[in-house]
């Protein structure tokens, strides 16, 4: 059974876990993923969701504020023997919840023309493109999606 734990980046696993993100990250984008990397930093993060099955670590995600009713989804992760059982799917959906009890209306989110299984994923769980927004204007690599939350 899978069990999320809301924490914060200072959560060992939930650390462990990005670390193996980075790494796939980095296989993927090449070079690319050295301007990614800069705005991946998950110090201070208050809002990290770790889930488990049998005890072990098998995915992560987090969201910072982006503005005043606005958060941003990060660092999602699964680990990949775990992958298509719903681990993403349930990770994303408790963000959403704890995002929506601390009053925020929407979430958006970046990721990689590279990573399609995330694009689908996001589009299956009702983000829909958005303009790229921030440090992601101009980067042909980025795909921005946003989501409302409560619709």
């Amino acid at each position: 059974m899978l069990r999320l734990v809301r924490t914060t980046s200072e959560n060992p696993d939930f650390r462990t876990l990005v670390q193996l993100l980075d790494r796939e990250l980095a296989a993927r984008d090449g070079a690319e993923a050295t301007f990614y990397a800069q705005y991946n930093k998950i110090d201070l993060i208050r809002h990290a969701v770790v889930a488990y099955q049998a005890d072990q670590p098998v995915g992560c995600g987090a969201f910072k504020e982006y503005a005043a009713d606005l958060v941003e989804i990060k660092r999602m992760f699964v680990q990949p023997a775990q992958r298509q059982q719903g681990v993403a799917r349930a990770v994303l959906a408790e963000l959403e919840r704890w995002a929506g009890e601390l009053g925020y209306a929407s979430c958006v989110l970046e990721t990689g023309r590279r990573q399609p299984e995330a694009i689908a994923l996001y589009q299956r769980c009702g983000y829909a493109l958005t303009p790229n927004y921030g440090q992601y204007v101009g980067i042909a690599n980025s795909v921005c999606m946003r989501k409302e939350l409560g619709a």
